[in-house]
């Protein structure tokens, strides 16, 4: 965990200075296609992803190290050839779970929040699952374990991969020449995000996309069909929380609705957006039937509003970044209280990105769960070594992200008051 956050520390103000670069290239072009929103949004996804990760809040079935201890025919050392082994046995993997993720009703719904963006930009990169607790895909890592790669060097290779599929999520880089033929591309993965018929389920590679080529998933970005993004069945939310559970909550309700009991059981595993058909008949939901004309989900950005969403997205990277550079410092449970207060601060920041009138009601409960941690522990996880007086600045900015909120939910309703009053 501590490694990990160290790493982070380094990683995100490198992906943050990314993301706030391609909005600044976009502008200057003329094709902002960085909505402040979608952008802080899928910044906000990200910082719950790596809190519930850095925490370690997930449990492995049949982890890689399992299968190595218990499975391996040889014990390869860990050379530079060990390395490109692993890299490939773990490009392989990636494919086939990401395969799956887009093929099963289940599994997409850890793999759906990376494509609610209805934008194509480097932020959404960054919006990864926080619903996928239960990690069950080291299985793919079988060949790896088999010739004995070391456990080390999956660590290694892992994060490096990860953070390899960053670069091609933009619309700014076309066609790549012989590279189109090697290694997934912005071309590639624009095919992959779009809802068009032609490009659906399509490009599952991660880094080569030989996979695609070989297993028949392959298709080329069309000139005369420009990628439509995001999501047949639109999440219609900033709040990444939400949107982590929306599909789940929505499978749950329809195995529960439906008459037919071979329905409640066989829609975890029926194909991605498969419903019983007595449930989708009473309980209508909105799809994307033409994806030229649908529009894209936005909400009021009333005035100071867009300076106050940067001052409290500044203030959660600093709390954040808190954490991670003190993990050991702070010690359990302190770390898992303040990954409450993280996910706390993400639920109310989105609400009020969502132009919900009671958002204040959230951030009350994140002023209140922080204030009765201050005044307990007279310190805010060990603040009190660098200066005694800063968990009174905590406290006091708190007060103040409270007030303002609550003065931005009582321009939402004048709002609604005044579209009420003109219907």
């Amino acid at each position: 965990m501590e490694t990990y956050g160290k790493i982070l520390l380094i990683a995100m103000p490198a992906f943050l200075g990314l993301v706030l670069f391609e909005k600044w290239f976009a502008w200057r072009k003329g094709v902002d296609n960085v909505n402040t929103q979608d952008m802080i949004s899928s910044l906000l996804s990200g910082v719950t992803n790596v809190t519930k990760d850095v925490l370690g809040i997930s449990i492995a079935i049949y982890g890689y190290g399992w299968l190595l201890e218990n499975l391996s025919i040889y014990n390869i050392k860990a050379t530079w050839l060990t390395y490109v082994v692993a890299f490939l046995v773990l490009d392989f993997s990636g494919y086939a779970v990401h395969r799956i993720q887009h093929r099963y009703n289940f599994f997409w719904n850890g793999h759906l929040v990376h494509h609610s963006s209805e934008e194509f930009n480097l932020a959404c990169a960054l919006r990864q699952s926080i619903s996928g607790l239960v990690k069950i895909f080291a299985i793919f890592l079988l060949p790896a374990a088999l010739l004995g790669v070391p456990e080390k060097v999956i660590a290694v290779v892992a994060p490096l991969h990860l953070f390899a599929q960053f670069w091609y999520h933009t619309v700014h880089i076309k066609k790549m020449g012989f590279l189109e033929k090697i290694i997934v591309t912005p071309s590639h993965h624009r095919v992959h995000h779009a809802i068009n018929l032609e490009y659906l389920d399509k490009n599952y590679s991660q880094i080569f996309i030989f996979w695609d080529k070989l297993f028949g998933t392959f298709q080329e970005e069309l000139p005369d069909k420009p990628p439509v993004y995001g999501i047949t069945r639109p999440v219609q939310t900033w709040n990444p929380i939400k949107i982590n559970f929306q599909h789940v909550a929505l499978l749950i309700k329809d195995a529960w609705h439906t008459q037919n009991w071979k329905d409640k059981i066989r829609i975890w595993l029926m194909p991605t957006g498969w419903r019983p058909a007595d449930v989708s008949e009473k309980y209508p939901i909105y799809k994307i039937n033409d994806v030229y004309d649908f529009k894209k989900y936005t909400t009021y950005l009333l005035p100071f509003m867009r300076s106050w969403l940067w001052v409290q997205l500044i203030a959660l990277l600093l709390f954040i970044s808190y954490l991670f550079g003190s993990i050991a410092h702070i010690g359990a449970p302190g770390i898992f209280l303040y990954g409450v207060f993280i996910f706390l601060f993400v639920y109310a920041f989105s609400e009020l990105m969502d132009n919900h009138k009671m958002a204040w009601i959230w951030e009350f409960v994140k002023f209140i769960y922080a204030a009765i941690i201050i005044i307990s522990t007279k310190d805010w996880f060990r603040l009190n070594d660098i200066s005694p007086y800063l968990k009174y600045f905590i406290l006091f900015y708190l007060l103040i992200s409270l007030t303002m909120t609550g003065y931005f939910c009582m321009g939402f309703k004048r709002i609604a008051m005044q579209e009420a009053n003109n219907i």
